[in-house]
């Protein structure tokens, strides 16, 4: 059989820099991407890089400019400590919780799709936490996520900066490039990843008719909820007085 050859796709990383002119001041990267792209690799080999530096070793890259990090934190994999009664998500709470407790404003921290071990609402609402914690604590974070919704942080904080894994489609085929690039990710291809490791058609098909009709229902209960407060305010506009005109309501205020 030939041999294949693999070669590995350098990326840049460039995070907190003081010279605006020189890369990025942000000090978080948000990074999204497909299953395999290369995130957790992207993620692994900065924190080595890093660590080399300050062993005073040589690092594979071009150039490196690398500031006083005062400690390396990392939240990546999941794992069980089933003799200790902790579950997956358990073990992974006390590392978010330990990088939370301890992180400062010089520290590196990887944080690998945490909230990924519960509900999704619960897990979301987590990981959004976090990130706004980790910029108020101000260290250097690479944050893998899947969840998309995050993305718009980047859009909102002078401190965020979206990137994602490139990756294309090619006649139903997945193709990873394993290049980092700006903005966020479109897709995760999740289920182009479970036909790469083998499941078989029939759940493949049955996942997208699952996918297409939850993506129809959350579409039209749009719409019902649009009608529903159309219908309410139309409701609330008085009879008796045909002149009456009913000012929108713009703005709530909670107390």
């Amino acid at each position: 059989a030939a041999s294949s050859t693999n070669y590995f796709v350098a990326n840049d990383c460039v995070l907190g820099s003081a010279n605006t002119d020189e890369g990025h001041p942000e000090r978080l990267l948000l990074i999204t991407g497909p299953n395999m792209g290369g995130k957790s690799t992207y993620m692994r080999q900065t924190a080595l890089i890093v660590l080399l530096a300050h062993c005073g070793s040589f690092v594979p890259a071009e150039s490196a400019h690398i500031g006083d990090i005062d400690r390396i934190f990392t939240r990546i994999g999941s794992a069980d400590d089933l003799a200790g009664g902790k579950s997956t998500f358990m073990v992974e709470m006390i590392e978010t919780a330990n990088i939370l407790n301890q992180a400062t404003n010089k520290s590196l921290v990887l944080m690998d799709e945490v909230g990924r071990g519960t509900a999704t609402t619960d897990g979301l609402a987590i990981a959004h936490a976090c990130v706004n914690r980790l910029v108020e604590i101000g260290c250097l974070t690479l944050f893998a996520t899947h969840y998309f919704e995050l993305t718009q942080l980047g859009q909102t904080s002078d401190e965020i900066r979206n990137v994602h894994v490139a990756a294309s489609e090619v006649d139903g085929q997945l193709l990873l490039l394993h290049q980092i690039k700006e903005g966020a990710a479109s897709s995760s291809f999740g289920l182009h990843v479970a036909k790469m490791a083998g499941i078989p058609t029939q759940v493949l098909n049955d996942a997208k008719r699952y996918l297409i009709d939850n993506l129809k229902a959350e579409n039209e209960k749009t719409i019902d909820d649009k009608n529903d407060l159309a219908k309410s305010v139309t409701d609330k506009q008085p009879e008796s007085d045909n002149n009456a005109v009913l000012e929108p309501q713009t703005s709530y205020i909670v107390q």
